[in-house]
């Protein structure tokens, strides 16, 4: 049992609060660069800001790339180590995507306008997740 006031004070913020543990979706093989160097988390938001769309990964990063500033440039060089060229075609994994973003708590209108796509189709993919059917 803690002493402590509960409301905070100038020189003691309010202590963060605990967000449940996300499952994220069983992702494809062909993520798991992604995954393993960014996290199920920043993974979706990278794969949403730049799949479908060649993304040039340079050796040495100068803080200039829109990449850059969203993954940082320590994981934007681990990353671009474990692809086959320095550019590459980002994939556009919507279906994984779809049930990520699920997962994250957004609606069937969220996901919509995120990944601009259509509402059958976003119901049509969390649909067959639940039966257990999967395409990537």
């Amino acid at each position: 049992m803690s002493h402590l006031p509960d409301n905070p004070t100038p020189d003691r913020p309010p202590a963060p609060e605990a967000r449940p543990a996300i499952r994220y979706p069983r992702h494809p093989a062909h993520l798991d660069p992604y995954i393993e160097v960014l996290g199920p988390e920043l993974a979706v938001s990278f794969l949403v800001m730049f799949g479908g769309a060649p993304l040039y990964f340079p050796d040495d990063p100068m803080g200039r790339s829109s990449a850059e500033h969203l993954i940082g440039a320590v994981r934007l060089r681990e990353l671009g180590q474990r692809m086959p060229s320095n550019r590459v075609a980002i994939p556009m994994p919507k279906n994984w995507l779809i049930r990520a973003l699920h997962a994250e708590g957004l609606s069937m209108p969220q996901i919509c306008r995120t990944l601009k796509t259509s509402h059958s189709n976003v119901k049509r993919t969390l649909r067959e997740a639940r039966q257990g059917r999967y395409d990537d």
